[in-house]
């Protein structure tokens, strides 16, 4: 299988925000983070004043990162949420798709299988060498979590890609 134009280009922007996040410290501007990662894939505001440049590498990507920035537009910090302590956060029966799209970027997929009544969120993320993960977020006709669990992604040999 072939890795398409977009999904290569969306690794690679991933492994770039990566890399310039070590230049960045908190306090620095807007501008300064903008130009050290790029234009954010999104950027929603905050609860309390000030926003989110959010760097997400879905859907082939398996990284999203997140720089805070305060009311005055200055950088509050700067982290990557792909992982099982920020996923361990997730409020089942109170927290709503904004929220998971606010915490985590867009999902990798947005699915629906017959024995649920609403659209599962999919996150691709890695634990590790070798640990490939899907993080699944189950919401509701309303869009509230119902359900979210890890589960392993399983891709073929590094030899057999390509």
């Amino acid at each position: 299988m072939r890795m398409s134009r977009l999904a290569f280009a969306a690794v690679a922007a991933a492994v770039l925000a990566g890399c310039a996040t070590s230049n960045l410290k908190p306090g620095a501007s807007r501008q300064d983070v903008i130009a050290g990662m790029g234009r954010p894939t999104a950027v929603v505001a905050l609860p309390g004043g000030g926003e989110r440049l959010q760097y997400s590498g879905q859907p082939a990507g398996q990284y999203a990162w997140m720089a805070d920035l305060d009311a005055a537009g200055r950088l509050v910090s700067l982290r990557q949420v792909l992982n099982a302590a920020d996923f361990g956060r997730i409020e089942i029966d109170r927290w709503t798709r904004g929220d998971i799209e606010r915490e985590f970027g867009p999902p990798a997929s947005i699915d629906r299988v017959a024995s649920w009544n609403g659209p599962i969120l999919t996150y691709r993320w890695n634990e590790g060498p070798m640990m490939d993960r899907f993080y699944s977020v189950y919401l509701d006709g309303a869009g509230v979590v119902r359900r979210a669990h890890p589960s392993i992604e399983l891709l073929p040999p590094q030899g057999d890609r390509d």
